[in-house]
């Protein structure tokens, strides 16, 4: 059924990873150039108990190889050639972290998912994004069209990994149809199932519909995950009120304020991004991928043509935005403390 290349890679994951509950859980939604080590080590510190990372396209992950990064204690999936960090995770994380992956292809996302699934906690599929990068290449929403791919895709994971499987979803045109896809998704044996509660169409300014992600719940036995409109910790028990939903997932609402995952309420915004900061001087952050997730907390709050948006979009390294942030000290003891090991 599959080809020799995919079976021959089977044997790769073979420790199973502790047992992943999607049960009564609060997790940090996919979000493209925000989702990195850094922002999801800060997700998980203010409570998050799941943090997916951003989407990676399959293709992109398969020109990499894995390295330990000893300098700072991570583990790195290197492209071949660039050199570029494609996916960065560490110990701490591995019995919580999900990737992401975006495919249209069940013998390649295999071969993919082989190569990362020892280090992450489950493997994630994206059915929901509407972006034409991913669409164009018949990825993310575009698979909402096709059942038999979907199938094929998850069914190929979930014969081969020991690893879970998931997948996300957005609402269909009709509640019946998303409800007839999920009932699909279920019998692959995949251990949740994320609903967006928005269509293709449909943009982030356009409310929620929870009503139809509460048809999804009560059709299906594993769990689901709802996400949409969810941006404050208040809001976590009014859309599981109403969609009986076991898990509540948070995109936006944790861009803007990581704190949101605390029961104990909200701390300061400005305090939110000191601990991000420091957190990518720690794991060392791509500063496009830093200054992206800095420019939409600071878009949310205030404005990029103030000074701080300005002195962000000026910044040329970590270095510079730790001392913008005033983590100049925290930056110079973290590269002191650093030991370049002999190769």
């Amino acid at each position: 059924m599959f080809s020799q290349r995919a079976t021959r890679e089977v044997s790769i994951c073979q420790t199973p990873p502790p047992n992943m509950d999607y049960r009564n859980k609060l997790v940090l939604a996919p979000m493209v150039r925000v989702g990195t080590l850094p922002f999801r080590l800060l997700a998980a510190q203010y409570g998050a108990d799941i943090t997916y990372g951003e989407e990676i396209i399959d293709h992109k992950i398969l020109k990499c190889h894995r390295r330990i990064n000893e300098i700072i204690g991570s583990t790195d999936f290197v492209e071949k050639g660039t050199e570029n960090v494609v996916f960065r995770t560490c110990d701490e994380e591995k019995d919580r972290v999900v990737f992401q992956m975006g495919t249209s292809d069940a013998v390649r996302a295999l071969t993919a998912a082989q190569l990362v699934c020892n280090d992450v906690a489950a493997i994630d599929i994206n059915m929901g994004c509407p972006k034409s990068f991913s669409v164009s290449g018949g990825m993310g929403a575009a698979l909402l069209s096709k059942p038999k791919l979907i199938h094929d895709i998850l069914t190929t994971l979930r014969r081969n990994l020991s690893t879970p499987v998931t997948c996300k979803i957005r609402l269909l045109k009709s509640p019946h149809d998303t409800v007839e896809l999920a009932r699909q998704i279920e019998k692959t044996g995949v251990s949740a199932l994320a609903v967006h509660g928005r269509k293709v169409p449909d943009r982030p300014r356009d409310p929620a519909k929870w009503n139809e992600i509460s048809d999804v719940v009560s059709a299906l036995s594993i769990p689901v995950i709802a996400n949409g409109d969810v941006f404050e910790y208040d809001d976590v028990e009014r859309i599981k009120s109403a969609t009986g939903a076991s898990s509540v997932m948070v995109a936006r609402g944790a861009l803007w304020n990581a704190s949101i995952f605390s029961p104990e309420g909200k701390v300061s915004y400005e305090a939110v991004k000191g601990e991000y900061i420091r957190k990518c001087i720690l794991w060392d952050n791509d500063i496009k991928s830093t200054k992206h997730t800095l420019k939409e907390m600071i878009m949310h709050y205030s404005c990029l043509e103030l000074p701080e948006g300005k002195a962000v979009i000026r910044s040329e390294s970590i270095a510079d935005l730790a001392e913008l942030y005033g983590q100049k000290e925290y930056y110079q003891l973290v590269q002191s403390e650093r030991i370049i090991p002999f190769v």
